[in-house]
């Protein structure tokens, strides 16, 4: 792994929070074994190993039933640690894929079998390449009939210039678009503020977009233990549109710099965005088996 590399947290906490029965952890990661599945030539990283077994390990401790398990830069467009992981699950884990637009419509369907029910489109130039427009179109309309939705990747201070093709894709896709943690919002600007306004109005004008309430530990400038600049930003998201939200460890926390925060202790913060039994019900357990186990509805 690069020497900076920082290791995911050896010992958690066991959270002092009790999840609700059926919880899912909707987006995670697995990274390898890099002996068994080897990692991308094309990646901006090198991690450790974080494999499927410590995954749900991790599952059972923190006390949820499910995984979301989204591919990670580091493996590209080659899918395969998270679809053995997927497959490993027993049905307890679904799939977030990357694919190219030579991908095969054979392809599609083994990745289907195994789990996966989404596609991801990063637009963080510093991660991967930028993923050009005219690809997601092509690829969102070719999943479409699978049932699958899409997820993007941005930063906020990039909405602006990405404002008129989401909303062009939100407005023309037949299907959901989530946004992975909050479309990152600068959290030492005002929540009332342009920036973080302008995310609550794609949301708020765009009723099949979803977003992410996790990885505080990425946008956090106060920091652990609380991550107190943070909790608000995903609260209001959480309060304004409950039935529109995700969330998830993110473990093992890919490309981190400053700290490795502990998996239970962010647990324990669900309750802080997350205030009423209700609310808590709709974003650890409705939300997302709706949009990943509908069939067990």
């Amino acid at each position: 792994m690069d020497p900076d590399w920082l290791p995911f947290h050896p010992n958690p906490a066991k959270p002092a929070f009790q999840v609700p029965a059926g919880a899912v952890d909707a987006h995670c990661h697995v990274f390898g074994p890099a002996a068994q599945f080897p990692f991308a030539p094309e990646r901006k990283y090198t991690p450790c190993d974080a494999g499927k077994d410590r995954l749900f390990a991790l599952r059972e401790h923190l006390g949820f039933a499910r995984n979301v398990i989204v591919q990670a830069t580091c493996h590209g467009a080659d899918n395969r640690a998270m679809a053995d992981a997927c497959m490993a699950s027993k049905g307890r884990a679904r799939g977030v894929a990357t694919v190219r637009r030579q991908v095969t419509d054979a392809e599609l369907t083994a990745l289907h079998e195994a789990g996966v029910r989404g596609v991801r489109f990063n637009f963080l130039k510093r991660l991967v390449d930028f993923t050009p427009k005219d690809e997601l179109l092509e690829i969102a309309g070719r999943i479409a009939p699978l049932g699958w939705h899409v997820v993007v990747y941005f930063e906020a201070q990039d909405l602006p210039a990405l404002w008129d093709f989401f909303t062009a894709v939100s407005d023309n896709l037949a299907t959901t678009v989530v946004v992975d943690h909050m479309g990152r919002p600068d959290v030492t600007k005002p929540i009332d503020g342009p920036e973080f306004g302008l995310f609550l109005q794609l949301l708020r004008e765009h009723p099949n977009v979803w977003s992410k309430v996790s990885c505080p530990e990425r946008l956090s400038q106060s920091g652990p233990p609380g991550y107190d600049d943070v909790v608000p930003f995903a609260r209001r998201i959480v309060e304004d549109f409950p039935e529109r939200v995700l969330w998830g460890t993110d473990w093992p926390h890919p490309n981190l710099k400053g700290h490795m925060p502990d998996d239970g202790k962010l647990v324990d913060l669900l309750p802080r965005i997350a205030p009423t039994p209700e609310l808590q019900r709709k974003l650890l357990v409705d939300n997302p088996m709706r949009l990943y186990w509908p069939e067990e509805i």
